[in-house]
């Protein structure tokens, strides 16, 4: 696999919750292509910002220094009016409803948002209309200033990207406080989250952040940090202003779903058609149990997570934590040629590539060794292995746990196969 192609093959199955952090995707790269949607579908993603789309998620409210505002027909707003007071003599507002107008405009976002805030003051706020509204400003209560931004979107009811809105994101990958998930009395699901601007925590920003999804696929997020700005900004205060109660009855407020956009006519899930789709092999099995029963006697499972197709453990074999993660996909042939363009075949045609190469995600010393594995099927094996507990951790040990060969022969268990249907 040439070098320019070496990223972490598991980024997509983690998306969600990284993007719970707040931070973004620059481009959709070959990793990012291969990893797909799991359980067979395979979709190629276009180069854009992680918020393009029906699909799109919370991650628009995370560009460093402000909040990115997408272009629309009804383009961007900013309230340049410094120290206005907020929270008092609210505006009513249209019942909900989930059909939403046209065009909603960036001045309505705005407004919004001031109504519903606590009483204290504003300043600096931008808002975006049309078909992905947003707001963002900066919010003072009194005993300091922080960002608040709010963002609407349309997710397919019932789908992964709906779950995983709501999902608290494992400490193993996203550190934080807190996190509660709730289902309200109308059925939509919410999620509270207390966590950091950086995974790494090598600023000690904090993101709090109320995630509301509804049974028609409105979605409301709602974030605050304890600064003016989201990163490269000094701190301010040492939480963010709103408490998790105001934060709850500002992401439920019923004046958000009328301005959430329309579902487009014939709206389906990407990758969906008209005509019944052809079955497609699915990986029957739990990987995270199937790599349990393969790992060395000396690697002692000190925790582990994940279900059906995507897993990870945290092993120590008396040298320290060391990461392990696992992700199986059916049918990847289509991107066979990017992956496995310089790969070792097997005599039995399956391909096999390893890397070793330092991690992605901030710990300081941490290295990632991987071996990526495809079948004639298309069913891609792969997993990668740390010097760490955790990607964002400072290395604990000189090298993962499992060596090279190791990951190659766990790649290569016919386990894996057998539990494909």
């Amino acid at each position: 696999m040439p070098t320019e192609h070496y990223d972490d093959p598991f980024e997509e199955r983690l998306g969600a919750a990284l993007r719970q952090t707040g931070d973004t995707f620059d481009t959709d790269r070959p990793a990012l292509i291969a990893a797909g949607r799991a359980r067979g579908r395979k979709l190629r993603l276009r180069r854009r910002a992680a918020v393009a789309g029906g699909a799109a998620s919370i991650a628009l409210v995370g560009v460093a220094g402000a909040l990115v505002l997408p272009g629309s027909g009804t383009g961007k707003v900013t309230d340049a009016a410094e120290q206005q007071s907020v929270g008092s003599g609210r505006t009513p507002f249209a019942p909900a409803t989930s059909t939403a107008p046209q065009a909603v405009s960036a001045e309505h976002m705005i407004a919004t948002l001031k109504q519903l805030l606590p009483a204290g003051k504003v300043s600096g706020a931008e808002g975006s209309g049309g078909t992905m509204p947003s707001v963002r400003l900066v919010y003072d209560d009194g005993e300091g200033s922080g960002a608040v931004s709010v963002a609407l979107n349309r997710v397919e009811p019932g789908s992964r990207t709906a779950q995983e809105a709501t999902t608290c994101p494992d400490k193993v990958y996203v550190p934080h406080d807190s996190c509660t998930t709730s289902r309200l009395s109308d059925g939509s699901m919410l999620m509270l989250f207390q966590g950091y601007e950086y995974p790494d925590r090598r600023v000690d920003t904090k993101l709090w952040r109320a995630e509301l999804v509804t049974p028609e696929g409105e979605q409301v997020t709602v974030t605050e940090w304890n600064a003016e700005a989201e990163k490269d900004a000094p701190l301010t205060r040492p939480e963010p202003p709103l408490s998790l109660a105001e934060l709850k009855v500002i992401v439920t407020a019923s004046q958000w779903l009328p301005l959430v956009p329309a579902a487009p006519d014939g709206w389906k899930e990407p990758g969906a058609s008209g005509k019944p789709a052809a079955p497609q092999a699915t990986f029957t099995g739990s990987a995270v149990n199937t790599l349990v029963t393969l790992l060395p006697e000396d690697a002692k499972v000190v925790s582990k997570g994940g279900e059906g197709d995507f897993g990870y453990v945290v092993v120590d074999d008396g040298k320290g934590q060391s990461l392990v993660q696992i992700n199986v996909q059916p049918d990847m042939r289509d991107v066979a040629d990017e992956l496995y363009g310089d790969a070792e075949t097997l005599p039995d045609g399956t391909l096999v590539t390893t890397r070793q190469g330092p991690g992605e995600k901030g710990g300081a010393g941490v290295v990632m060794w991987t071996a990526d594995t495809m079948r004639t099927n298309g069913f891609r094996v792969v997993i990668s292995a740390f010097n760490s507990g955790a990607q964002h951790s400072p290395a604990t040990r000189e090298a993962p746990a499992l060596t090279i060969e190791q990951l190659r022969e766990i790649a290569l268990d016919p386990q894996w196969a057998a539990q494909l249907k």
